[in-house]
């Protein structure tokens, strides 16, 4: 078993994008049962803090991450090239698209109070949203929504882990309902 969480420790320290039990099993050539014994026992190995590591749930996978208590301190070197790309009215149209997906370009303008066409490119530029779709109303307008390097980005592992918002913020995430009755 101690073999086994050597080689995926290994496997996960050299990928860079988050790998699911069948593929981690494809790559390791271990049986999923033993993958999933193999990331119990990493698990506890790296919660001791004596190690800088831990494995990270993102987008259906796992991969190894930096602690979260630790990235202030390593921020500056390692994560501030990636942050300084992403201006506040990036990560403002970000939150709008994470909050309110799927939604519009019109949308995203309507509740910001001005025009996201800049901001829209830089995302998609950094694989942070896409486009999941047209509306189906009159000019069939392009929806986006948020990608697995979003999550990634993020630290997270579906958008239920996005912070619930305060009612009163909640309210600034709210399209206009349409006056077609529909409550879904």
């Amino acid at each position: 078993m101690h073999n086994d969480a050597a080689i995926l420790e290994a496997v996960l320290y050299l990928e860079t994008e988050p790998r699911d039990i069948a593929t981690l099993s494809r790559i390791t050539g271990l049986e999923t049962a033993r993958i999933e014994a193999a990331l119990e026992l990493l698990r506890e190995r790296f919660s001791g803090e004596d190690t800088g590591m831990e494995l990270c749930a993102v987008s259906g996978g796992v991969m190894l991450s930096p602690k979260k208590e630790l990235w202030e301190v390593l921020r500056e070197r390692y994560g501030k090239k990636n942050e300084a790309k992403l201006s506040r009215a990036a990560m403002e149209t970000l939150a709008i698209i994470a909050y309110s997906q799927p939604v519009t370009r019109s949308e995203i303008e309507s509740i910001r109070g001005v025009q996201a066409d800049n901001m829209i490119r830089i995302l998609f530029e950094r694989d942070l949203i896409r486009e999941v779709g047209k509306k189906d109303i009159p000019g069939r307008p392009m929806e986006y929504g948020t990608t697995k390097e979003f999550l990634r980005f993020f630290r997270m592992e579906s958008l239920a882990d996005l912070p619930k918002l305060p009612e009163a913020d909640a309210d600034k995430f709210e399209l206009e309902s349409e006056p077609s009755g529909n409550t879904d």
